[in-house]
């Protein structure tokens, strides 16, 4: 027995306009980048904008070891892999916390938040890891790196933010940015000490 034919349905133009999405919208940018909105928040605006650059760049370069912590994390091999499998899945999400608040802190400062992947990338003074695999040493060393790039940036960038008065900037930097990356390179670091699993001498 034949098929019928599926019934075609038309598009109605009787439908009302509370029930049709607009998508067709002329694409429009309310702040650009690098401005400042006001905000009553009891800051200068010139702290103000020291802290979004300096925030910024943090930000881009925490986007780029989020990121580089889920390319080990995959690609990870050797005696280790699970333990380091998972401590840096862990370490990711943590980066990842970190993206968000930073994020945040400037939007709230008025700012406007970098996001996209290639801003990061034309941003970041991170060293560019290859698309392929390396050895556990080599990427347990630039992820190190790359921790002490952004703890050089939060303690200055610290410092500069409690001098010009801005005590949510400093706060962030100080119990968010250095408190989480210091316990990670901690974490790293002792992986890549050469002691031995079983002792030679009896």
């Amino acid at each position: 027995m034949a098929k019928k034919p599926a019934k075609l349905i038309k598009a109605d133009t009787d439908v009302s306009v509370e029930a049709q999405p607009q998508y067709k919208v002329e694409y429009r940018e309310i702040q650009p980048y690098g401005t400042l909105k006001k905000l009553p928040i009891a800051l200068e605006d010139n702290a103000r904008a020291q802290s979004v650059a300096t925030l910024n760049q943090v930000l881009a370069d925490t986007m780029t070891i989020r990121d580089m912590y889920k390319k080990h994390h995959w690609q990870m091999s050797g005696a280790t892999f699970y333990q380091l499998h998972l401590l840096l899945d862990k370490h990711y999400e943590e980066q990842a916390a970190l993206v968000d608040l930073v994020a945040e802190r400037i939007m709230a400062l008025g700012g406007i938040s970098i996001a996209m992947s290639h801003d990061v990338a034309e941003m970041t003074t991170i060293p560019r890891p290859p698309r392929g695999r390396e050895d556990v040493p080599t990427q347990l060393a630039r992820l190190l790196e790359a921790h002490e790039i952004i703890l050089r940036q939060a303690h200055e960038g610290a410092e500069a933010a409690d001098e010009s008065g801005d005590d949510g900037t400093n706060d962030l930097l100080v119990s968010n940015i250095i408190r989480t990356h210091e316990p990670q390179v901690w974490f790293l670091a002792e992986h890549l000490a050469a002691t031995e699993l079983v002792r030679s001498d009896k």
